[in-house]
């Protein structure tokens, strides 16, 4: 009979009436490895942004906390942690939301928070002069890099949202990955009542083109992104055009200056018809080419790139010559894709990595499985069970413990199981 390590729900019922609960894909544990963070979400998957509530609750004693609520008819959720500090990053809607501005992709702004106050991460500015170090849109997922400093986030511009589509010369506007550095307020005029400060110096760091030659490195579309080891590169997911037309998801790398604040060939704040250009010395290159794969592209369950903590391999999720999702890595310098299972099932959720570099949790088949990546070997740490969500399978700071989601009645329960 097999066994299995410990493992427990640690949350029942419903958070209130009418809410739920949803994880986000990475740093979700507390730097102590005893509380998780989640919004409070109605449906299951997190479409719907209705929340209202950040709470956390304690893995062991199963204590439910709030950590912020929301005010004025805005809507909060992708709650994450800061690894050093306690912080927690989220969404946060518009307050008092009105026809002309209710809530959407470039309509919504990054915050940080301790315990009931939230403070901007990302300014905005959405009347010309643009301010250097704001945004002109919204922001989503804010991942802190691991020493503390930077946090990532993918950026839709309002401003290019909302042009007629045949203005001559003008961006389109493409999710692209942003970033903020904190230690440099950056003050917005009030020239609009949806402007607002920036607690953190915040830049567009990749380059998008509205149409992509076919077969070149050029993309449509940077998002799904996350920090290489504690470097000053970002791995993310890229939408290029292969030679025979057709669009596929790549993986990318973004290398970062030291100084974010100097312009390299556009203004680091946009025009009113071009986006804001990434600072001087950033750097973006190609890390895989899967287009003589027979199924080309990164595939699977959406899914956020994530290197080991030593940043030497860079997983991610492709088919295999039979159709099935596997789990797979590069060099963050580039090369040939390494497929490290070889599984019978797919893997069917986002990952995150064990702090020991040498593990990976994902959901397959039903259950919560842990990848010894040196030998490919799959462990399930759990019996199939109905119910496992594909958004989040978060191994805590300490090892001991990956959180899962499992809806249960139609609401969401958080449970943790065993590593070993």
């Amino acid at each position: 009979m097999t066994r299995f390590p410990p493992r427990r729900l640690v949350t029942a019922g419903r958070p209130y009436p009418g809410a739920g609960r949803v994880l986000t894909n990475a740093n979700v544990w507390s730097p102590c490895g005893e509380w998780l963070v989640y919004d409070t979400r109605s449906d299951p998957a997190g479409d719907t942004f209705d929340g209202t509530r950040i709470d956390r609750v304690h893995v062991r004693t199963g204590a439910v906390e709030t950590l912020y609520t929301s005010q004025n008819q805005a809507k909060c959720g992708v709650v994450t942690c800061h690894p050093r500090a306690a912080y927690v990053l989220f969404i946060l809607g518009p307050e008092h939301p009105d026809a002309a501005w209710t809530y959407g992709p470039a309509r919504r702004r990054g915050v940080y928070s301790r315990v009931g106050d939230a403070a901007h991460i990302d300014g905005r500015n959405l009347t010309p002069p643009f301010t250097p170090g704001a945004l002109r849109g919204g922001s989503h997922v804010h991942m802190v890099h691991p020493r503390g400093r930077l946090v990532s986030f993918t950026y839709d511009d309002h401003i290019l949202t909302e042009l007629p589509p045949d203005t001559p010369g003008a961006d389109l506007n493409q999710r692209n990955v942003a970033v903020a550095e904190f230690g440099n307020m950056v003050g917005v005029p009030r020239t609009h009542p949806r402007n607002h400060f920036g607690g953190a110096f915040s830049v567009v760091v990749t380059r998008t083109v509205n149409a992509p030659t076919p077969g070149s490195d050029e993309i449509s579309r940077a998002y799904e992104e996350a920090w290489v080891g504690a470097s000053r590169t970002l791995a993310f997911q890229g939408d290029l055009v292969t030679a025979d037309g057709a669009t596929i998801a790549e993986a990318f790398a973004v290398d970062l200056p030291d100084d974010l604040t100097a312009p390299g060939d556009g203004p680091l704040e946009g025009t009113p018809t071009r986006r804001p250009a990434p600072p001087r010395g950033t750097v973006q290159r190609r890390l895989t080419d899967t287009t003589g794969h027979r199924y080309p592209g990164l595939s699977g369950p959406r899914h956020w790139l994530r290197s080991d903590p030593a940043g030497r391999r860079v997983g991610c999720l492709m088919r295999d010559a039979d159709g099935i999702v596997q789990f797979c890595t590069v060099s963050p310098h580039g090369g040939d894709v390494r497929k490290v299972t070889s599984n019978p099932h797919p893997v069917v959720s986002s990952f995150t990595w064990h702090p020991d570099g040498e593990r990976v949790a994902f959901v397959m088949d039903g259950s919560v499985c842990l990848t010894d990546t040196t030998t490919g070997v799959t462990t399930r740490l759990m019996p199939p069970e109905p119910g496992l969500r594909p958004e989040a399978c978060v191994v805590s700071p300490t090892g001991e413990w990956v959180a899962f989601v499992r809806t249960i009645d139609g609401v969401n329960q958080l449970g943790v199981v065993g590593t070993a």
